[in-house]
C-alpha cells in the first residue's frame, strides 16, 4: 500500500484517503474571456505529463479535506515530498537520483 504524508495532518496515511487533483502550479488566466479558443483549450487540457518528477495537487478527502501539493516520481510512483498549497515548488531534483520506491 502506498502511504502519502499530509502536510496539514502531519501523518502518513493510505492512498485510498486521497484524490489526485492534476498538475500543480497551473495559473488560471487573469482574463479568460480575452483568450481565443486555442489558448483556452491549451489552459484546460494540456499538461506537462513528465517522465520523472512531477508537481501534483492532491486532496486529503478522508482526513482534513484540504488540498496540498506533492512532488511524485511518475516512474517509481514514489512521493518525494508534500507541501501546503500556495507554497512554491521545492527544489528536489537531486533527491530522486538513486532513490528507491
Amino acid at each position: 500500500m502506498l502511504l502519502i504524508d499530509c502536510p496539514y495532518c502531519g501523518a502518513a496515511r493510505p492512498e485510498i484517503e486521497f484524490r489526485h487533483g492534476g498538475e500543480a502550479h497551473v495559473a488560471r488566466p487573469r482574463d479568460p474571456s480575452a483568450l481565443d479558443d486555442a489558448a483556452w483549450a491549451e489552459f484546460l487540457y494540456f499538461r506537462a505529463n513528465p517522465k520523472g518528477l512531477a508537481a501534483e495537487r492532491w486532496r486529503h478527502v478522508a482526513g482534513c479535506g484540504r488540498f496540498f501539493n506533492a512532488i511524485r516520481d511518475t516512474v517509481s510512483d514514489r512521493f518525494v515530498c508534500t507541501y501546503p498549497a500556495g507554497e512554491p515548488r521545492p527544489d528536489v531534483e537531486s533527491a530522486s537520483v538513486g532513490a528507491s520506491a
